[in-house]
């Protein structure tokens, strides 16, 4: 068998075969195949696209390429969720405390953020002490435990994964959709959940920036998901705003802390609640979406998933008392109020660029070595839906620096004001 016939046949447009696939990928994870053969693969993978049985083949090649997480010794249901990434987004946050009180088991393995805000690793890392690198034994001992543990990724997990994406980056073939699926999806399964929801972006601060793209995203990463004998669900939410009012770390995790005392912002906590139901539903414990829900607006009234996420913040060496009293939190030195200078009804918030604005500020990463501030970000005042008048604070600046020229401008051109009325609508579609 040989690298260059199977370039040929899947420029080709023909089906490849498990063999096929299995030798590209562990041929190039091992060094054998030449980063300029595996380069004109994924342009072909790109432009000629995968049937589902092949992206389920190239998904399973990546997963095993590494390690496995064994999560036998895990007792009952173990859950996951994974979000393509938008800003404002610290679901995971609010979603793992809920689902865990319930006596479910979430144990997840999260990155670390690059662009404009931090991943759930860096928002964590905000409270003093937390450690997101703890042992495989320790890591099933804390689930089993308390219900829940949020790590960070080790680096065995899915290898090929991580150096083919390296490749991609730099030959124009990020934006394939079976090798983003099978990218997304290979992490997830090594991760070793039997069930996962997937929460898909959409829009002006997503990676898929149409609902078409997205619901192709999401079909096969269902469907991969399933073929691998997993329960899965997608929620396709709209990222053309931000998520919630708060975008930076120790910003956001107030907001989540806040979400579960039942004071957060409408769209958030009815993401979050949407997400939560369909976990706790493909894992047995409600006999329908509606009797799942409420037991995860019971968990956010009786407090039992505050108390769950200050056990988890706990149980990785983090101060807990943080959860209880988020005066704690490192303040910035400087708050700015950003006015607006129209009237009218808030139309668009351009989600990027309020993420670009908080990288800025340094609550976020332009490349990978650059050292985040907890302490600053940004909170929106008015959402898409609003009414706004003339000289109306739309955004409070919290920034350590004392020229923030440039982000003012930037929160004001990513506001647009119209004289009709919108209702924004979170909750695109659910595929199962």
């Amino acid at each position: 068998m040989r690298a260059v016939d199977i370039i040929i046949k899947k420029r080709s447009g023909l089906e490849l075969s498990r063999e096929e696939i299995e030798f590209m990928v562990n041929g190039f994870t091992k060094g054998e195949i030449e980063n300029y053969q595996m380069s004109a693969f994924t342009m072909a993978v790109y432009f000629r696209g995968m049937t589902d049985n092949e992206a389920t083949i190239l998904t399973k090649a990546m997963l095993n390429s590494g390690d496995v997480l064994d999560l036998s010794k895990i007792e009952g249901v173990k859950v996951d969720k994974h979000s393509t990434g938008g800003v404002g987004d610290k679901t995971s946050l609010v979603v793992a405390p809920i689902v865990a009180s319930l006596g479910i088991k979430f144990a997840k393995m999260s990155g670390r953020g690059l662009g404009h805000t931090g991943g759930t690793l860096d928002k964590l890392e905000s409270i003093p002490g937390y450690n997101i690198s703890i042992s495989e034994e320790q890591f099933i001992k804390q689930v089993n435990e308390i219900g829940v543990a949020l790590v960070g990724q080790t680096a065995d997990l899915a290898p090929a994964d991580k150096k083919l994406y390296a490749l991609r980056d730099v030959t124009g073939t990020v934006e394939s959709i079976p090798l983003i699926a099978s990218s997304i999806m290979s992490k997830k399964l090594a991760s070793g959940s039997d069930v996962i929801c997937l929460d898909v972006k959409v829009g002006s601060g997503a990676f898929m920036k149409n609902e078409e793209q997205a619901t192709r995203l999401a079909n096969l990463m269902v469907q991969i998901g399933k073929n691998c004998g997993k329960k899965m669900t997608a929620v396709l939410t709209n990222m053309d705003e931000p998520l919630g009012f708060a975008v930076g770390n120790s910003l956001e995790v107030i907001e989540a802390i806040n979400t579960l005392n039942g004071k957060g912002p409408k769209d958030f906590t009815e993401l979050c609640l949407t997400i939560s139901s369909y976990l706790v539903l493909n894992s047995g414990y409600a006999k329908s979406l509606e009797e799942a829900r409420a037991l995860c607006i019971r968990q956010i009234e009786n407090k039992e998933g505050l108390n769950t996420l200050a056990k988890l913040i706990h149980a990785q060496g983090g101060d807990e008392s943080y959860i209880y009293d988020v005066d704690k939190f490192p303040k910035a030195k400087y708050e700015l109020e950003v006015k607006i200078r129209k009237a009218g009804h808030v139309s668009r918030i351009d989600a990027l660029a309020i993420g670009n604005a908080a990288m800025y500020l340094g609550a976020g990463r332009a490349k990978l070595t650059d050292k985040i501030d907890h302490s600053v970000g940004i909170v929106l005042k008015k959402k898409v839906g609003d009414i706004v008048k003339e000289n109306d604070t739309i955004a409070t600046i919290y920034s350590n620096k004392e020229n923030n020229d440039l982000e003012i401008k930037t929160i004001l051109d990513a506001y647009s004001v119209s004289n009709d009325a919108i209702e924004p609508k979170l909750i695109i579609k659910v595929i199962s």
